[in-house]
């Protein structure tokens, strides 16, 4: 095997207070070619850091990278300046980053950015600006970018090229992305996280496209995750990295099979088993702390019986539901000329009925744009529902006027997916908790206000003391923790989880999701989780709804549904996530 890339002794330190904190240290791998080599690791183990550092991406102001040397065909690249390293970056080694919208330029359309990119790959102009493009090569330059968005599988090439970013799906914006990085041919692709956010049967597609692409063009790549799902279908070998370490490195199959480092262990183990029940997650600090050993001890403490799980449903269908939807359609009219006439609609709910029980957890499944959360935005009336009923308790909620629907909303939240967008950047954890208790007239004593925030912060595993912290000096983790103890300020009776873990690691979505079921006993909450992931919602669930096009394409128990499904679009989803899981 050709060695494409070997990074020897690579440190990466940053800047803070006038004093120099290493995040990265001392670090060794090889990438070769035709070969993926699968980096895993929490956030902030530094997998990223790393190889943004090895392209010179960082701030050189607030960032020291120091190594032996890096190796990019057997020629250091590690003391090269700017000017040097643009003359790489690209040509020889190209990086898809996480988030494809904030990578893409929202004012200019999907062609006109990659075809800029192959402008300045063939030469075509000197100068950086937007406008010093030569427009007699533009015709080359847009045949190159549609035979490239043909080649990752993009449809209606031609279309897409006149299109901007937010007019197309995670999907394709992130296919648009690896359109960009391979316009040079680049010897060495590094993905950083590209499948975090998409659906499970989008995050199939482009691990099967970047498969094919490696092959046809012979290059070797770096795939940065969080998941060693995703890397069972990726990778040939597999570093682990924890806190700027190495911590364990092989082939995929060790890795997977016959983890030896305790964090490996944990980073496995967290994530929602396919093949039986637990009562809860085991978490990757119980494997640091020698609280687990292997899976068969976490199978003999934590395993729900079926017997169980059946006795706990008659108990719980044997009550009268607390919520009931009844043909509900939520509609969006399209409308065009100059009267703005509408000519016809988009369908997000149509015609959804089903009912939801006192203590139960409903899971709600389906890819992007399937209507699952305008769904849970209807039945708390964040958007206007167009036709039918949304019964709570006896009431519908659809025919409340402003005060009946205010004091609806004491007894239904909702959890929002981004723990950092769903909080006031200005606001005091503790103002923000505090702040619904105010709207809604609970305890009317400030002391005994915050006294109650305290404990609820107590109660999802933060500090009294973070009462007077800000947003930022959180993790997501610790983020989404507010976020439900904000939820609960209320004293719901139900709450609505929407994509409410699908931005976190695998190891803190563990820890929510434990959070979120002892929270679910102790208050007799009941939950409508919304999520993509199938594997989630199965653990989480007693039933699972699955929805296409706005209409539910089946309902049944959690686990009946999983191993025996009816419908062929849910037997894709269980296919897509089984293929991954691997």
């Amino acid at each position: 095997m050709k060695s494409l890339l070997k990074i020897n002794n690579l440190h990466v330190s940053f800047r803070r207070d006038d004093k120099w904190i290493e995040a990265v240290h001392g670090i060794d791998f090889e990438v070769f070619e035709g070969k993926t080599l699968g980096i895993v690791g929490e956030s902030g183990s530094g997998k990223s850091v790393s190889n943004l550092a090895l392209m010179q991406l960082l701030d050189r102001r607030k960032s020291r990278i120091e190594a032996d040397s890096i190796l990019l065909e057997d020629s250091d690249i590690s003391k090269l300046n700017e000017d040097q390293m643009s003359e790489v970056r690209g040509k020889k080694i190209a990086m898809i980053f996480q988030e494809p919208m904030t990578s893409l330029n929202p004012v200019y359309k999907c062609g006109f950015q990659v075809m800029e990119a192959v402008n300045l790959s063939q030469r075509v102009y000197e100068s950086t600006s937007l406008q010093a493009i030569d427009t007699s090569q533009q015709p080359t330059a847009k045949e190159k970018v549609l035979e490239l968005f043909r080649k990752v599988m993009l449809p209606n090439p031609e279309v897409i090229f006149d299109k901007y970013p937010h007019e197309l799906s995670g999907g394709q914006k992130q296919r648009v992305m690896i359109a960009m990085a391979l316009v040079s041919n680049p010897q060495v692709l590094i993905a950083d996280e590209p499948t975090t956010a998409l659906d499970v049967t989008v995050q199939k597609e482009i691990l099967k496209l970047l498969k094919d692409l490696q092959r046809e063009n012979g290059m070797g790549m770096i795939f940065i995750t969080h998941d060693l799902g995703v890397i069972s279908e990726i990778a040939d070998d597999v570093i682990v990295m924890n806190k700027g370490e190495i911590v364990e490195k092989g082939t995929v199959d060790n890795i997977l099979n016959k983890a030896q480092h305790p964090y490996t262990k944990g980073l496995i183990a967290c994530r929602p088993p396919l093949d039986y029940r637990l009562e809860r997650l085991p978490i990757v600090k119980e494997f640091l702390d020698g609280v687990w050993s292997d899976e068969q001890q976490i199978k003999r403490e934590l395993i729900i019986t079926e017997e169980e799980r059946k006795l706990s449903h008659k108990r719980l269908y044997s009550q009268e539901p607390i919520l009931k939807v009844r043909n509900l359609k939520t509609w969006y009219p399209l409308r065009k000329g100059v009267f703005g006439r509408t000519y016809d609609y988009i369908k997000s709910v149509d015609d959804v009925s089903f009912d939801v029980y006192p203590g139960e957890t409903l899971g709600l499944v389906g890819e992007s744009g399937c209507g699952k959360t305008t769904l849970g935005r209807s039945i708390l009336r964040l958007v206007e529902p167009t036709s039918g009923e949304v019964i709570f308790e006896g009431n519908d909620i659809t025919k409340l006027n402003h005060k009946e629907l205010r004091e609806y909303r004491k007894q239904a939240q909702i959890i929002f997916q981004d723990p950092y967008s769903s909080l006031n950047p200005r606001i005091c954890i503790g103002d923000a908790i505090a702040e619904p208790m105010m709207i809604h007239g609970i305890e009317k004593d400030a002391k005994k206000r915050r006294e109650r925030v305290c404990s609820l912060l107590e109660e999802v595993g933060l500090e009294a003391s973070h009462y007077q912290r800000y947003p930022h000096e959180f993790s997501g983790g610790q983020r989404q923790r507010i976020c439900i103890a904000r939820a609960l300020a209320v004293n719901p009776k139900l709450i609505i989880c929407d994509e409410s873990v699908s931005a976190l690691d695998v190891s803190v979505q563990a820890q929510v999701l434990n959070l979120i079921n002892r929270l679910k006993k102790e208050f007799h909450f009941t939950y409508i989780f919304i999520s993509h992931d199938l594997s989630v919602v199965r653990f989480m669930s007693d039933r699972v709804v699955v929805m296409y096009n706005g209409k539910i394409q089946e309902m049944n128990e959690a686990d009946e549904l999983f191993n025996n499904p009816q419908n062929d679009y849910t037997k894709k989803l269980i296919a897509a996530i089984c293929r991954v899981e691997e």
